[in-house]
């Protein structure tokens, strides 16, 4: 779905009326923005499951989710910058968008060296849960800072039913924006299964290590 949606982008799709052949960046850069997003919203939704009743699984599916999700904004803020070269005509700007998904992937950076230290010193996994949760609040940040502030970033494209892309980019980039989904559900699977075997290694080895003593 991805090679289909990235071929039709950049071969069928015409050049952008206003960005010309920069805009064919949106079939990774709008997926990339949308998956940063999501996957922190998987942490802080997971991370209240977790903290409301105590599933163990829970706590899994919100670490799972938190490299993929680093992956994905970091994937956006770097697609940006070579967009916004052209269009901006620089690298960076602290715009209110751009300030508050770079904080999203410190956050990510923060949240997955928290829940290994948890896990390693053996620590309680409320902790990185409430943190998940309290990150929780830059996502409507995210979303809402071309309206707050004056930004360079263009305004939402979709509000209220209504799209501002055209007819054009918004099939292909809609099947982009699933095929990434698609990807990004995927990662995070295999990382709660790899997850759950190293717990589960980690518990044999220690009572054999107890069994030993």
């Amino acid at each position: 779905i991805i090679a289909i949606s990235l071929l039709w982008g950049l071969l069928q799709v015409p050049p952008d009326r206003l960005m010309g052949e920069t805009g064919r960046i949106l079939f990774i850069h709008v997926p990339a923005a949308w998956l940063g997003m999501g996957g922190w919203s998987a942490i802080a939704i997971s991370s209240l499951v977790f903290l409301v009743w105590k599933h163990p699984l829970a706590s899994v599916a919100a670490r799972a989710a938190a490299l993929p999700g680093m992956v994905f904004t970091a994937i956006c803020l770097a697609s940006g910058s070579i967009w916004g070269r052209p269009a901006w005509g620089t690298w960076w700007e602290w715009d209110g968008r751009l300030t508050s998904m770079l904080v999203l992937l410190f956050l990510y950076a923060a949240y997955i060296a928290l829940a290994q230290a948890v896990e390693r010193d053996s620590g309680s996994p409320k902790i990185p849960a409430i943190f998940g949760l309290v990150g929780a609040i830059n996502i409507p940040i995210i979303n809402r800072s071309v309206v707050w502030w004056n930004s360079l970033h263009q305004p939402p494209s979709i509000t209220m039913g209504k799209s501002a892309i055209e007819s054009d980019y918004m099939i292909p980039l809609s099947v982009a924006v699933l095929g990434f989904s698609l990807l990004f559900g995927g990662v995070m699977l295999a990382r709660m299964r790899t997850i759950i075997a190293e717990t589960q290694l980690e518990a044999r080895l220690r009572r054999k290590a107890m069994d030993v003593d």
